[in-house]
């Protein structure tokens, strides 16, 4: 027995350090080629686009940064070899250094921006270097780089790079300068893959498109493997504001992340510690954080326990902590979401652009972020199909995995029914003529996955997305019962100037009498005050705005018009009409319109100029100093940011009591 049992131990030895002699580190590049399809490198058609993809987004990274408008060139070339193309993305950034260039493009998880705490598109330092490694690995070709920094007097060097994946090194040949006729400063990477080229929602070409919709400051231009060129011009030269670091924010964060930061600090006491490595902690904070969570001010931050941090965690979540600073994040905003969606999708001549919502900033796991949504209605957009979701991070779209995405999660939450969307279940993707556009801006957005395909479903971030699409929504349910309401009375309209003349001619001719005027008897069965909008585009950057009031009742009429205009594309035809009152700081204006007489019409127009102008919605204006039932295109004036020193009021302070039931007959006769 015993010698049985010294045998089975000597054996176990041995094949334990059989077994130990076999393990081995493992470089990071040796991992991912092993495991390409973590990077998104998981089919031939994905492949072409993710590498395209991580090139522009680190171009338009490099041009933001350095404060150039993108210029980016993309070329996509067929070679002989079957599924072999040759990939071409330029740029009109600031350069790369050459004694960078090896290990920006060579050498994964090298980059500048993982540790800072600000919105970028790369966050990894894997995307460009993960591009080149499947092209080596895929067609045994280097990648071949040019690159040239400003500065009069700087030669620009190109270089052919492959990656040594058991060392995650760089291996660069034909090291050269040369003169880059032409150009000033940029880069331009070109690699060969292998992959398919496909059409349709996945493609590079809906890529491009979509990348121009959120980045309108860019001018994109693309050319197919059949030689075919797509430009999508800059909708504006407004480059995005420029985001900073910043400390992380308390809020959301994890009971780990507190210990690691409390390891990693150079602060002496617990509370220096919160105040001063933490975003939005005042002195006053740290003392109520302490004082909940029974930890002493003066202790080192290297003390704390894993009890310690999970009570300050626990008095974190119950202290009200103001939200974090935006500056770190550059959301696209309102007016150039509008913007991007009306220079790209103006093909489909939608009916409404919804106006876009861009929610107050939130953190999740320390991380700030803002949502932003928007709704395209209408025109010549599919009615008998699920819409289509307009997916993106961090001014990235996000064309695969829509259904692990929390995007999609929170549209299919939202009860679209409510909003005039078909939506069978009352949950899931709506049906309608619609396209919806989620933004998530964040200093690390929750990615799935390293291919960067799809948000993870976190609950604060999911909230956020649902709160921004029912603002937007019930922005395009009011445009549509306005426009209803606008067609019945049209209608009715329509129908009471061709009965009742019709009738009175009739009566005239057979009585042998004069045709009478008919104009107070329209206006008093028809009884609403008609808002009547229209716009002229003249040029590419000139919107003449016109409002006709006609006062379809019986008595004189005095009240204010009021409208949000774009107020850096105001000019002195604004200023020059009589009725107007004035403009505040936001560019909210007002008209006065005082006696406008029973069966009379009064005009306003004016003049927008600028690349902004086209944004203005006509629709969007708004009545006080009377009784909105009685006003038709036009809503209620919502809170009060009329100008102030403005009186309005009428002598029976709205609706007389004997024009009540008149106004009931004209909404049951708009009814039926």
């Amino acid at each position: 027995m015993r010698s049985e049992k010294i045998e089975d131990f000597t054996s176990g030895s041995t094949n334990a350090h059989r077994m130990a002699a076999k393990q081995q580190e493992i470089s990071v590049t040796e991992f991912f080629e092993k495991n390409k399809h973590i990077l998104g490198f998981d089919s031939r058609s994905k492949s072409l686009l993710m590498g395209i993809k991580e090139a522009v987004d680190n171009a338009l990274d490099a041009c933001e940064e350095a404060g150039f408008l993108p210029e980016i060139k993309v070329r996509v070339e067929r070679l002989r070899e079957e599924e072999e193309y040759k990939i071409t993305v330029e740029d009109n950034g600031p350069g790369i250094l050459h004694k960078m260039m090896p290990n920006v493009f060579g050498r994964l998880l090298y980059g500048s921006r993982f540790h800072a705490l600000r919105q970028s598109r790369g966050q990894q330092g894997i995307g460009i270097s993960a591009t080149v490694m499947y092209g080596n690995i895929s067609t045994g070709k280097p990648a071949h780089i040019e690159s040239k920094i400003e500065g009069a007097d700087e030669v620009a060097w190109k270089m052919d790079i492959t990656i040594d994946t058991k060392t995650n090194r760089p291996i660069v040949t034909n090291d050269a300068a040369f003169t880059w006729e032409g150009k000033d400063h940029g880069t331009k990477v070109e690699y060969s893959t292998k992959g398919r080229y496909i059409t349709g929602k996945q493609s590079v070409f809906e890529y491009l498109r979509n990348t121009a919709i959120v980045n309108p400051h860019a001018r994109i231009e693309f050319q197919d493997p059949e030689g075919k060129r797509y430009i999508f011009e800059r909708a504006t030269e407004q480059l995005p504001p420029k985001s900073k670091e910043i400390k992380p924010h308390p809020e959301g964060m994890e009971i780990g992340d507190l210990m690691k930061y409390a390891q990693n600090t150079q602060q002496k006491t617990v509370s220096a510690f919160l105040k001063n490595d933490f975003s939005r902690i005042t002195d006053r904070i740290a003392e109520d954080i302490l004082t909940r969570a029974a930890v002493s001010p003066s202790a080192k931050p290297s003390s704390l326990t894993r009890d310690n941090c999970k009570a300050m965690i626990e008095a974190i979540a119950q202290v009200k902590i103001m939200a974090p600073p935006t500056d770190c994040l550059s959301p696209i905003g309102d007016t150039l979401i509008k913007k991007g969606l009306m220079h790209i999708l103006d093909g489909m001549r939608p009916d409404y652009y919804a106006t876009p919502v861009t929610r107050p900033p939130k953190a999740v796991n320390g991380n700030p972020f803002v949502v932003e949504a928007g709704i395209v209605y209408g025109g010549e957009i599919p009615s008998d199909e699920q819409v289509t979701i307009l997916r993106f991070a961090n001014r990235v779209p996000l064309l695969y995995q829509q259904g692990a995405c929390a995007i999609t999660k929170a549209i299919s939450e939202v009860d679209w029914r409510r909003y005039g969307l078909e939506q069978r279940g009352g949950k899931g993707i709506p049906f309608g003529p619609a396209i919806i556009l989620v933004h998530v801006a964040s200093t690390k957005v929750p990615f799935t996955s390293e291919g960067k395909e799809a948000v993870a479903s976190f609950a604060e971030l999911q909230s956020e997305i649902e709160q921004a699409l029912r603002l937007c929504a019930r922005n395009l349910k009011s445009h549509l019962n306005k426009m209803e309401r606008k067609s019945k009375t049209s209608a009715k309209f329509e129908i009471v100037q061709e009965l009742i003349p019709a009738m009175a001619k009739k009566a005239s001719s057979m009585l042998d009498m004069p045709m009478p005027d008919l104009s107070r008897t329209i206006s008093k069965i028809m009884n609403v005050v008609w808002v009547d909008s229209g716009t002229k585009k003249e040029g590419q950057k000139t919107l003449i705005v016109s409002y006709t009031l006609y006062n379809y009742t019986t008595k004189e009429r005095t009240l204010g018009l009021h409208a949000h205009l774009p107020k850096e594309c105001v000019n002195l035809t604004l200023f020059t009409n009589p009725h107007f009152i004035g403009m505040n700081d936001d560019g909210k204006v007002t008209w006065e319109i005082r006696g406008l007489q029973p069966s009379a019409s009064l005009k306003i127009s004016f003049e927008l100029k600028g690349e902004m102008a086209d944004t203005y919605d006509a629709d969007d204006v708004y009545v006080s100093g009377i009784n909105p039932v009685l006003v038709m295109g036009a809503e209620a004036l919502p809170g009060d940011w009329g100008i102030k020193g403005l009186e309005i009021t009428e002598s029976d302070d709205g609706v007389p009591a004997d024009e009540d039931e008149s106004v009931e007959e004209v909404e049951d006769l708009g009814d039926e």
